[in-house]
């Protein structure tokens, strides 16, 4: 699948009315309280979600106001930074396959293993037969999950433009509540907008067996519309029932 991000929208769809969103957000969140209640109780499936975007596009705020609301005991969130030396010392997939999900849980990758073919490649630490390689390598890791251990796997990438980028990375110099996330090594990352914005289309081109959801996020409360009705439809595709009365 060839993907062109400059040809795709950041923002919601026209037709779509901010207050009525948020309401129908608010209806889903109560409906995915129970879903995973149902996850949880039956065990036999489990719930990679992956999110990805550019430094600001919105990640930490997707996860705080679409899971919140679910039973802590059912979610794990993992944020992947820089990789430690012994992390260094493994295989690139090595620090990510001890964090996916067991049975009856919800896993979220704040960024993930996609990361290694990412700023790795926009920072030339990777070339691109390596990248190839890890391609594969990534495709089988989410083959395995999927087919082996019953993982569902949402892949989501936060769609922003420079401007709201920029806009949004401003703001945490300014506003007392968002100043712990400044880094001032986000303002130079963002000047290799286009560098990565080729890495990642080719991640959606080569790693596409689990399909790439790439949701319009210049507003935030599109973006979390889009996340939880997409977990909605999967769980609910599920067909999961309660256990019965163990005898």
């Amino acid at each position: 699948m060839k993907v062109s991000l400059d040809k795709i929208d950041t923002k919601a769809p026209r037709d779509l009315e901010k207050k009525k969103t948020k309401e129908d957000t608010i209806a889903i969140n109560e409906e995915l309280k129970e879903l995973q209640n149902l996850l949880y109780a039956e065990g036999k499936h489990s719930v990679l979600i992956i999110l990805q975007g550019m430094d600001a596009s919105g990640k930490d705020g997707a996860i705080r106001n679409v899971f919140s609301g679910m039973n802590p005991q059912g979610i794990n969130v993992t944020s992947f930074k820089a990789p430690t030396q012994e992390e260094l010392a493994h295989d690139f997939l090595w620090r990510i396959h001890k964090h996916v999900p067991m049975k009856g849980m919800i896993q979220i990758f704040n960024r993930s293993h996609y990361e290694d073919v990412l700023i790795t490649r926009v920072h030339n630490w990777c070339d691109d037969e390596l990248a190839s390689a890890r391609m594969k390598a990534i495709n089988q890791f989410e083959d395995l999950l999927e087919k082996h251990n019953n993982t569902h796997i949402l892949k989501f990438y936060l769609h922003i433009s420079a401007e709201e980028q920029k806009e949004r990375l401003e703001e945490r110099l300014k506003i007392p509540s968002k100043m712990w996330k400044y880094n001032a090594k986000d303002f130079q990352e963002a000047e290799r907008w286009n560098d990565y914005r080729k890495a990642y289309e080719d991640c959606f081109e080569n790693c596409n067996k689990v399909p790439w959801h790439i949701v319009p996020s210049d507003q935030n409360w599109y973006k979390e519309f889009y996340i939880a009705t997409e977990l909605r439809k999967l769980l609910s595709g599920l067909k999961m029932k309660y256990p019965d009365l163990k005898k």
